[in-house]
């Protein structure tokens, strides 16, 4: 299994894509939708393509893992659902209204700020990986 860095962003149309670097591969792999999440389904719907249409050459595709990497404004908008503004602002400090900018991608975030925000999740998530709940 080969891993591959997607690179998932907003553009400045206010779309979403999901592309792959595929420096070792013949092919490509890209993802496009009006929000993160219809980006990566159409990039996993690509995969699927790209396997269909290797199998019909008579070529095998590559099992890939893929390792996302997002722009804030991307992130915020596929964690929506789950990660609410009032508690990525305890998380990261940051507040709900500058989160509120980036996820809509009106404003980007300073690298001191996306910095901020990337050691605060990953704190979080660290917490996280560590719970344990007793009988």
């Amino acid at each position: 299994m080969k891993k591959v860095k997607v690179i998932v962003e907003r553009g400045t149309d206010g779309k979403f894509s999901a592309n792959m670097d595929c420096y070792d591969f013949d092919f490509g792999l890209s993802g496009f939708g009006n929000s993160a999440k219809e980006a990566l389904l159409d990039f996993y719907e690509c995969y699927e393509e790209a396997k269909k249409m290797n199998a019909l050459e008579g070529k095998e595709t590559p099992v890939l893992e893929f390792d996302f990497e997002y722009d804030v404004s991307s992130f915020l908008n596929y964690y929506s659902g789950i990660l609410s503004k009032s508690g990525l602002e305890k998380v990261t400090g940051i507040s709900q209204k500058q989160l509120w900018h980036y996820s809509s991608g009106t404003k980007r975030p300073k690298p001191k700020t996306r910095e901020k925000i990337q050691t605060g999740l990953r704190q979080f998530a660290n917490d996280l990986s560590q719970v344990a709940f007793i009988d």
